[in-house]
């Protein structure tokens, strides 16, 4: 077992903490990011990497990458690896915006590579993250325990891995090997024999639970498929121009300053811009696909909408799920040998950051406007909060849209609070703060 020390510790190298390492390392602070660590669970990066398929695309503009609304000359950007990669000519001659998930998910570990001072540490998952007090009993920092047994400390903390996965409550008495969330989907399919034929349910209506109905087609090309949808069809994500100015980076300012209420207004109203629907080109393929099906046969995948499972139970090796209709009110089985879940995430801030916050002593995790949770005003140790803020800072937070401008967000704050800790260290004549307030005023100038 090791033990060492960091300044900044990033728990997760998904695109989120990999656009902050970006954003040190451009910095001019050479000392933080010296001093950045990032751990990543996974042997490498990939990018929901149990959702990998080869046909799947992002929903989101290349030009949304780690830097480019931040700072366009970035060497960090999307198209400087395309053109790094050789493959700049053949992108822009796809003629789109939306490029495949797997070649963004490529641009994140050559993001990762090229980095040159931050460093990233693979096959390394937090189990514990506990506060670390000074003698005056003041908060100094975290003491980060692996799962190898490492422990790692730090002054700040940045929680990036993402929400834990939602498994509704009636799925909780089936067992394991039965069920597959979409957070599991590619790693859990392929241990199944492909010519199987299996009868397989997909919980969800939206771009997840989609994705997996079509993918098994190919993935487990003997099973026959039944996607159940609580809404009555599966149906377009909102895309007009009108409502994605509500992700600028800009508007994280409106949201964070309206009233709670309104906050919730707007989430409940934006809900179709992301967590609700699909991708409109690819409803129409999969809609396609059915059509196919039904006119040629075989018919092997099946969309039952107003429909809900009110109950699952297994049953002489099969398991039987309770399906109410939601226009007649009527309950029937469905028997089945796996159901996949495409149930999205616990909207609550993840295990980790809950459990963080009671061993710290907090009833409620706030978050100011730069992501910092409030510890108070004693305290030395920061942590940060990346892709969980939606209540607060708007419906964006949880995608790639703000990344950039994030980033700089925590840096800014980062490096403002190493300036008043230097500058108070400089009334008693014990440390220069000169260096760190320039790269203070460098990165709010990038």
């Amino acid at each position: 077992m090791a033990d060492r020390e960091v300044a900044v510790l990033a728990i997760g190298a998904g695109p989120a903490n990999l656009a902050l390492a970006v954003a040190i390392e451009e910095s001019g602070s050479a000392e933080l990011a010296d001093g950045t660590l990032l751990l990543e669970q996974g042997p490498d990066i990939k990018w929901q990497r149990d959702l990998l398929m080869p046909w799947a695309r992002s929903q989101v503009s290349f030009l949304k990458d780690l830097v480019t609304l931040r700072n366009p000359s970035s060497k960090f950007s999307f198209l400087n690896f395309l053109h790094a990669q050789g493959r700049l000519d053949e992108f822009v001659n796809l003629g789109t915006f939306h490029p495949f998930r797997w070649e963004f998910s490529d641009y994140l570990q050559w993001v990762a590579a090229s980095l040159e001072k931050v460093r990233i540490r693979y096959d390394a998952r937090a189990l514990r993250v506990d506060p670390v007090h000074g003698a005056d009993g003041s908060l100094t920092g975290w003491s980060v325990r692996l799962t190898d047994g490492d422990t790692i400390r730090c002054r700040d903390l940045v929680i990036g891995g993402g929400r834990d996965p939602r498994v509704p409550e009636v799925f909780a008495g089936l067992p394991a090997d039965r069920l597959i969330h979409s957070a599991q989907y590619r790693t859990r399919i392929t241990q199944i024999p492909k010519d199987e034929p299996v009868r397989v349910v997909v919980v969800g209506g939206a771009q997840s639970a989609a994705e997996m109905f079509f993918a098994l087609r190919e993935n487990l090309p003997s099973s026959r498929v039944t996607m159940v949808v609580r809404s009555m069809g599966l149906q377009n994500y909102q895309s007009s121009k009108f409502v994605n100015e509500l992700f600028y980076p800009s508007f994280v300012d409106e949201f964070y300053d309206s009233p709670a209420e309104v906050r919730a207004q707007l989430l409940d109203e934006m809900r179709f811009t992301n967590y609700a629907g699909l991708a409109p080109p690819f409803l129409d393929e999969l809609y396609s696909m059915i059509y196919r099906e039904k006119m040629l046969g075989p018919e092997r995948s099946v969309v039952r909408a107003m429909t809900e499972v009110v109950g699952a139970r297994l049953d002489g090796g099969e398991v039987v799920l309770d399906l109410r209709d939601r226009m007649s009110g009527k309950t029937e089985p469905l028997r089945c040998d796996l159901v996949l879940l495409g149930t999205g995430y616990d909207p609550r801030k993840p295990a980790l950051v809950r459990e963080l916050a009671a061993r710290v002593g907090l009833d409620e995790v706030t978050v100011s406007r730069n992501y910092r949770v409030d510890l108070g005003e004693s305290a030395w140790g920061a942590v940060y909060l990346q892709g969980v803020n939606e209540e607060t800072h708007g419906i964006a937070d949880s995608l790639i849209s703000v990344l950039a401008h994030r980033s700089h967000d925590i840096l800014t704050d980062l490096l403002t609070r190493r300036a008043d800790s230097a500058d108070r260290t400089d009334s008693t004549g014990s440390t220069d703060g000169r260096a760190v307030t320039a790269a203070v005023t460098e990165s709010r100038s990038a």
